[in-house]
């Protein structure tokens, strides 16, 4: 649901608290649809939480009832006639794909609180989070057949991954709106609350793993989406191997974790990359 029209200065906004980054779409008059200056300020704003030794975990969500209505549609002219274009020649759904690949490459777990409508681009950018959490009133699309757009080929292979074939060709050919319970079914989520219990849920388990190992939840992630590359997996798999080694030793967060689950005690994890 690609919005157009005019209101307040739109921005992507980023608030750090014990150890959880939130990021917040703001653009309200537009139900948070992306400019191309939203999408340009996504990846400078990913790789300062990513090199932030405070921030544990980053929850994307947006202002108010909508998460993120997809692309601004002014911004779909070309990217010599957007306002917001300045002297970037990329295009919009170029500026979304770089977006995108900053959030699947983001070390720490990224999760997505889901209200109202996650549509477009915003349904590409919750896609790209490690878990999506979505309010039982939530609705999902992703639209690029309404407006005959070329969905790029790295989203749309995540997308396949995600949900499988047959939703995401649903989802693609279509450009329909699911809700929250088939959005559950095919995989697109993993949680749906009542809007109410949304914040404090998702809040909490980013507490959960804001307290949780750094060293296993970077390496899973890594693990998980396959990269590096098949010619650097044998250098990869020797950087955990020699991780690992290191903090089994006393100071570890291993040794850390082993001897807090002994004493039945809190762990007080160190490691950050």
């Amino acid at each position: 649901m690609e919005t157009a029209g005019s209101g307040p200065e739109p921005r992507v906004v980023c608030d750090v608290a014990e150890g959880v980054a939130t990021v917040v779409i703001r653009h309200p008059a537009k139900r948070n649809a992306m400019t191309t200056a939203m999408w340009r300020t996504v990846p400078v704003l990913l790789e300062r939480l990513a090199a932030d030794p405070a921030v544990r975990v980053l929850v994307l969500t947006g202002e108010g009832d909508t998460f993120c209505a997809g692309a601004d549609i002014s911004s779909l002219r070309g990217p010599g006639d957007a306002p917001d274009s300045g002297a970037d020649p990329r295009t919009p759904q170029e500026l979304a794909v770089v977006a995108e690949e900053a959030l699947a490459a983001f070390p720490k777990p990224a999760l997505a609180e889901v209200r109202g409508y996650c549509v477009g681009g915003g349904c590409q950018l919750a896609a790209v989070c490690d878990l999506r959490f979505a309010a039982a009133d939530a609705w999902f699309g992703v639209t690029p057949a309404r407006l005959g757009v070329v969905y790029p080929p790295s989203s749309t292979r995540r997308l396949v991954e995600l949900v499988g074939p047959s939703a995401a060709k649903y989802l693609l050919f279509s450009g329909e709106l699911i809700d929250s319970a088939r959005a559950l079914r095919t995989g697109l989520v993993d949680e749906v609350l009542p809007p109410a219990d949304l914040g404090p849920r998702v809040a909490a388990f980013a507490r959960i793993l804001a307290g949780r190992s750094q060293l296993t939840q970077v390496a899973a992630k890594e693990f998980a989406a396959g990269r590096p590359g098949v010619a650097d997996r044998a250098d990869r798999v020797a950087h955990w191997a020699a991780v690992a080694a290191e903090q089994a030793r006393p100071g570890g967060d291993t040794a850390e974790g082993v001897a807090a689950f002994l004493e039945r005690r809190t762990p007080r994890f160190t490691w950050t990359g």
